[in-house]
This record gives structure tokens, C-alpha cells and sequence, in this order.
């Protein structure tokens, strides 16, 4: 089984792409060290305050899948200060 979470991320006050990939970079790198997922920017790519990340992980029991990913989000709730989450969903595939 798959499961993804998707993060839609506001990021105030950036004021250049570089920047925005400056606050990201350390976020996507730390969800892979700390949860052992895949990670990466998914959508808005082009836009300064605004990103889309998304988390995959695959395994074969869906609780442990969806028992990670809330981990995942719990932990960007909890830690990341870099700006807000406008929306996020789970899905198991």
C-alpha cells in the first residue's frame, strides 16, 4: 500500500523563489532524516509565498501508514515556524 500526505504551505514575507526553496530545503530534509519518507515540493513551484509538499511512504499494513503520516503532520504543526499550513490530506493508495 501507498499513502501521501499533501501540505499546502504559506510562507509569508518571501520575497524570491531562492528564498522559498532556502526555507523549504531544511523542512524536506528533515521529514526524510526523522520519518523515513519520500519527500519533495509538488506543486506551486513558481510562486514566492506558497508551496505544496507531499510525502509518500509505502508499506504493506494502511494503519502504520496512516499512523506515520499524522506523525509527519503533527511533528510540521508542532516545529515548523517558517509559516502556516493552509491544508493537508492523507491518502492510502
Amino acid at each position: 500500500m501507498l499513502g501521501k500526505l499533501t501540505i499546502h504551505l504559506h510562507l509569508p514575507g518571501c520575497a524570491s523563489l531562492k528564498e522559498k526553496r532556502g526555507r523549504l530545503k531544511p523542512l524536506l530534509a528533515r521529514l526524510h532524516r526523522e520519518f523515513n519518507v519520500s519527500v519533495a515540493e509538488m506543486a506551486l513551484q513558481d510562486q514566492w509565498t506558497e508551496a505544496v509538499i507531499a510525502c509518500a511512504l509505502v508499506n504493506s499494513d494502511a494503519v502504520v501508514i496512516q499512523q506515520s503520516l499524522q506523525a509527519v503532520l503533527r511533528w510540521v504543526r508542532a516545529n515548523w515556524t517558517d509559516g502556516d499550513i493552509m491544508d493537508e490530506k492523507i491518502e492510502i493508495l
